[in-house]
């Protein structure tokens, strides 16, 4: 069974379109300045519509992370034991993704990766940064 797969939508297609170009792409607003993710049509501090795109350098720290010792469904059974990590990242937004390369904890430094699935490219993060 395959892995599902985010459906890009008006507000994020430009975030998917930076995956596919190995770009983490986030957005800044420019009234109140904060980063944020996931892709919206507001800011979610202010509540402004100028926001602007740009690109993560793609390193952060682990803010919490868990062990999924069971997958959601039949198509990640093969991947578990894994991890998932909310991530701060250096920008100063937030994400979540699932961990590679090693095991996380809280503060461990990680940077994104990308893994092709199906037409989509996910952004993970592995260990160092």
């Amino acid at each position: 069974m395959e892995k599902p797969v985010p459906r890009p939508n008006a507000d994020s297609a430009t975030f998917w379109e930076g995956c596919a170009a190995h770009e983490f792409r986030f957005q800044r607003c420019n009234s109140c300045g904060k980063a944020q993710f996931y892709p919206r049509a507001i800011c979610a501090n202010c509540r402004g519509d100028d926001l602007d795109w740009e690109v993560s350098v793609g390193k952060g720290a682990v803010h919490s992370v868990t062990t999924v010792s069971r997958g959601p469904s039949v198509a990640f059974k093969e991947d578990g034991p894994y991890q998932v990590a909310l991530v701060d990242m250096d920008e100063g937004f937030r994400f979540m993704a699932n961990v590679r390369g090693g095991e996380a904890e809280i503060g461990t430094r990680v940077r994104v990766i990308y893994e092709k699935r199906g037409d989509q490219t996910i952004p993970q993060v592995e260990i160092g940064g």
